[in-house]
């Protein structure tokens, strides 16, 4: 497990600084994040806008967003919309240099007709699993097809005739015409278009073949004059298809770079998988707050300021390593300790009754905000004869260390008084200790008592007559495998999932400041860690999500590393 200083791994930087010293593209820097709308972006998408985006505003370039929609089947505008929200909320815009590869299609296609005039194209009859056989392995070459001779007039005759919608879906593909027995399986004569009569998001039924990936991605990136396209390593292996296409038409030739994706500890990073855990109802919905979604992100509370700055840390480099995802929680964990409210939440809650307050007194006691941040202010909490405390605050047989609440034993109640336990009230038929019975030092307003006797708890609490009612969510890591790029023989990523992954608390009690916030907004519940407002939160029912817990393993792997 590892991370990147960027200043010194940001290898893409110094091919750019070479190119602009040497004048290549009149010292131009054009980039573009080119994701398909087949699903949600999640976190290593946000490394590549980072990357693209980010090396386009540093050296004074633009970035275009240009969505690669070929494949109609799997596309969708909620993808779409999705897509560009999330890269607005991560900070980056693209100007009105909006686009999409289904803006190219007559130019595209007309590509291919080149390519066809010039015997670098044919059409092939071969059946998709006849196509996988010809294609032969990474030890043996493949196998021409029978179809790779056919004349120049009878390839546009028939690939006209596919536009015209005269064959079935699979019955026939244009190919390029390459090296069966190249060593790159990528260049073995791959397909550049496919037969599917469907209706596409944007173009709808104007169209029953649509390009390839591979043909469509590297001259979309030609048509708008790209200078630096910008990949993961998944794409080093296509690069030569890349070039091939744009130097046998002919365009301008942009260069691919690779760099490495990111892969994170107890994470899935596959959409494929991602659209499996959603699908299949293992998780509720691309946002819900176990996804490494950027809006699964966005709703467990993380910030884009947050997700940014891991991602600077971790830098760019060429080599594949996988990062700690206690990296990217010590993020959010430092810039929530920086600017989240304190506030008193109980979430397993149990009664406490000061039996020498007055029954109907009310105070108002004054509680800081933030001790990090001095602009942060104060607010007021009410104080009352009844309160909720933690359940696990009180224990009738403490062991040696506990030095919470038992009975005989006095504790300081945060912002309050110092209250002392006389006795237990429990349920005659379970045995359940549903209630406490205690006194307060009226003298010991603010946590200090005069006589200067000292206490070693402090425990957080809510006035029973002022509560608010929630539902609260503790989520966990979704696997339970830290490495799930490397499964034992006869698994999949789906016999790890966590059981334990989301555990919701229904009767949690929550202090009256909360009854003003919004959705997204974020607090720190003391003692139990960072969280946010969920967007699902109602007058009737007000939910919160846990962001991420108070324990930093980072910070103490670091401290460890040093020692």
């Amino acid at each position: 497990m590892g991370s990147e200083d960027s200043a010194s791994t940001n290898f893409i930087k110094a091919i750019i600084d070479e190119d602009i010293k040497n004048g290549k593209n009149g010292g131009r820097v054009h980039t573009r994040f080119p994701p398909e709308p087949n699903g949600y972006l999640h976190i290593g998408h946000a490394k590549a806008i980072c990357v693209n985006f980010g090396i386009a505003e540093e050296y004074g370039g633009l970035c275009n967003l240009r969505f690669d929609d070929t494949n109609p089947v799997k596309e969708d505008v909620e993808y779409v919309d999705s897509i560009i929200e999330d890269i607005h909320w991560l900070g980056f815009d693209w100007g009105d240099r909006l686009y999409y590869s289904s803006d190219y299609f007559e130019q595209l296609y007309d590509y291919a007709v080149r390519l066809i005039k010039d015997g670098k194209a044919y059409v092939c009859d071969l059946s998709p699993e006849e196509i996988r056989e010809y294609r032969g392995t990474l030890t043996e070459p493949g196998k021409d097809s029978p179809y790779r001779n056919r004349s120049v007039e009878e390839n546009l005759d028939l690939f006209e005739r596919m536009r015209n919608g005269e064959f079935p879906d699979g019955s026939r593909v244009l190919r390029a015409k390459i090296d069966m027995k190249s060593g790159n399986l990528n260049m073995r004569d791959p397909a550049i278009y496919r037969i599917k009569h469907a209706s596409h998001h944007r173009t709808g039924d104007a169209w029953c073949i649509y390009p390839m990936y591979d043909f469509t991605h590297c001259l979309s990136d030609s048509i708008e004059g790209i200078t630096h396209s910008l990949c993961s390593l998944e794409f080093e292996d296509h690069r030569p298809l890349y070039d091939w296409f744009i130097d046998q038409l002919d365009v301008h030739h942009p260069q691919q770079i690779e760099f490495a994706r990111l892969n994170l500890s107890y994470t899935i990073l596959s959409k494929r998988k991602l659209i499996q855990l959603v699908d299949e109802g293992y998780v509720d919905g691309w946002d819900d707050p176990r996804m490494p979604t950027l809006s699964g992100l966005r709703r467990r509370g993380y910030t884009p300021e947050s997700i940014r700055n891991f991602l600077d840390r971790i830098g760019v480099a060429k080599r594949e390593s996988t990062v700690d995802v206690a990296l990217l929680e010590y993020h959010i964990r430092e810039e929530l300790n920086r600017t989240a409210q304190r506030v008193m939440a109980v979430l397993r809650p149990l009664k406490v009754i000061i039996d020498n307050y007055p029954e109907d007194q009310v105070e108002e006691l004054e509680a800081v905000n933030n001790p990090e941040d001095e602009n942060a202010g104060v607010r007021v909490v009410p104080f009352s004869r009844e309160l909720y405390i933690e359940k696990t605050d009180f224990l009738e047989d403490p062991p040696k260390k506990f030095f919470r609440l038992a009975p005989g034993r006095e504790v300081r109640l945060k912002h309050a008084y110092f209250i002392k336990c006389e006795s237990v009230v429990k349920d005659e038929n379970t045995g359940e200790i549903i209630e406490l019975h205690c006194t307060y030092d009226p003298d010991s307003r603010g946590g200090t008592s005069p006589d200067g006797r000292k206490v070693k708890g402090t425990l957080q609490w809510v006035s029973v007559p002022h509560a608010l009612n929630a539902e609260v969510r503790l989520y966990e890591h979704l696997l339970t495998k830290e490495d799930p790029l490397n499964l034992e023989e006869g698994k999949t990523f789906i016999d790890y999932i966590n059981p334990n992954s989301l555990e919701i608390l229904k009767d949690c009690k929550l202090e009256q400041s909360l009854k003003s916030a919004k959705p997204l907004d974020r607090f720190q519940f003391m003692r139990h860690g960072y969280f946010c407002v969920d967007p699902d939160t109602t007058d009737e029912k007000i939910i919160f999500n846990r962001t991420v817990s108070l324990k930093d393993t980072w910070a103490k792997m670091q401290k460890k590393g040093n020692a």
